[in-house]
């Protein structure tokens, strides 16, 4: 009997298929984990699956480190020239500068970690490799002259292939430059707190990098002069395992602390307090 049989009618979906665009997606270039771009950003493009730490800009290691709405930039007008005529430098420096939105390899900030007023420069790979040319320089030592008047410590954050071809001999003079600065900053025991991300290498690694009062480094981050192949063509010698990584570099007493970026701030924190004889922040507990 026809009662008896029940239709049976398609069901229809009880919420909408939703589609995810292709570049909310991020993979992680060491493990290959690919994730939500957002969940990437939220911890601090660090991978969630096995803790690689992505490159990631000056801006943002500005928010990381220095307290909300506290912070000005510095130098802003300072652009880099072309003074020895190098074929095609001006065309690199527009094409570096519509690509990273940037004046320079560097972002130099006043503002306060903490609490505590403090002068930031913060070096950015994006830039033509993070090269240190004349502005980078010029700018480094502009904030520690702003250090050693008015006392506040200074912290650097460096990404860098090293020097940049195009300035010649004017970018190397910047290691000296930027060394000399600092010598002026030990002896009035002004603090400078020196952080490597991936990679500090070159003339950077060569003077302001590894001339801190306290040295740090992001886990993983390769810090070195020259690559591994040149050095390994030059001694002629295979070199060890995890050569030129932080980790390496701690082990043999190069660095102070290998610190998850999660953690930079609070250490940083922490450090200067003791340096410049200040008690701890309310709350803070060590990392």
């Amino acid at each position: 009997m026809a009662w008896f049989r029940k239709e049976r009618k398609p069901r229809q979906p009880r919420r909408e298929k939703l589609e995810i665009p292709a570049d909310a997606w991020e993979k992680c270039e060491a493990c290959g984990h690919t994730d939500l771009r957002e969940k990437f950003v939220r911890n601090l493009n660090v991978c969630p699956q096995c803790d690689y730490h992505r490159r990631i800009r000056a801006a943002d290691y500005v928010n990381i480190l220095i307290d909300e709405n506290s912070w000005e930039e510095l130098d802003v007008d300072l652009k880099s020239v072309d003074p020895l005529g190098f074929p095609e430098y001006p065309q690199r420096l527009k094409k570096a500068i519509a690509n990273a939105g940037d004046g320079d390899a560097i972002m130099s900030v006043a503002g306060t970690l903490g609490g505590m007023p403090v002068s930031l420069g913060v070096m950015d790979f994006a830039f033509m490799g993070g090269s240190m040319g004349s502005v980078v320089g010029e700018k480094i030592a502009r904030l520690g002259q702003r250090s050693l008047e008015r006392k506040y410590p200074l912290v650097i954050v460096c990404a860098s292939g090293g020097a940049r071809m195009q300035e010649g001999v004017l970018s190397l003079m910047q290691m000296a430059k930027t060394s000399a600065l600092l010598a002026q900053l030990a002896e009035r025991r002004v603090p400078y707190v020196s952080i490597l991300t991936n990679p500090t290498t070159g003339g950077v690694s060569a003077s302001f990098a590894m001339l801190g009062d306290a040295i740090l480094a992001e886990p993983g981050a390769v810090i070195g002069f020259a690559g591994p192949r040149v050095i390994k063509q030059t001694i002629g010698q295979d070199l060890p395992e995890g050569f030129q990584t932080a980790e390496f570099l701690l082990d043999r007493g190069m660095l102070d602390a290998v610190v998850h970026r999660r953690d930079l701030k609070s250490t940083v924190g922490q450090l200067l307090r003791h340096m410049s004889g200040q008690p701890a922040a309310s709350g803070w507990t060590s990392p």
